[in-house]
This record gives C-alpha cells, structure tokens and sequence, in this order.
C-alpha cells in the first residue's frame, strides 16, 4: 500500500488566525442538493465572537478566500 501524501503549506502570520476560524467551522457547511454551497455564516459569527475578532469585515474576507478554494477543489473532485 503506498505511503499516503503529505502537503506542507507554509501559513504567513498574518493569515493564521483566518486559517484558525476556518478549522474551528470547517464541519459547518450550507449544502444544497448535494452541492456545497458555503460556509454557515451564523456559525462563522460566533467563532468569529468566539476569537474576538477586531476587524471581523478583513476577517471574514480572509476566510471567503479559503472558502472558496476549498470549494472550487472539491467541486473539482466531485466532477472527477
């Protein structure tokens, strides 16, 4: 059986804390028909109180990017 792959991604410090939120909502996805849509916004609001984000407008930015990467690849996966 081969060795499963292991991705190394280096995160810049200034983007942790999105990759953080993201981690703790990652389970909380809106999904229609079998499609994902995105993430559960009220679920995003309270990791987002949860953290006591400062600036929760940049925040929410910097996760829609991971979002929507994670939902490109695996919509990708899915036609697959």
């Amino acid at each position: 059986m081969p060795e499963p792959k292991e991705d190394i991604f280096e995160v810049i410090p200034e983007a942790w804390q999105a990759v953080e939120i993201f981690l703790f909502v990652q389970s909380q996805w809106r999904v229609d028909s079998g499609a994902l849509i995105g993430l559960d916004y009220l679920a995003v609001k309270w990791v987002f109180e949860l953290f006591e984000v400062k600036k929760p407008i940049e925040m929410l930015s910097d996760l829609q990017i991971i979002e929507a990467k994670v939902v490109e690849i695996l919509s990708k996966r899915s036609e697959k």
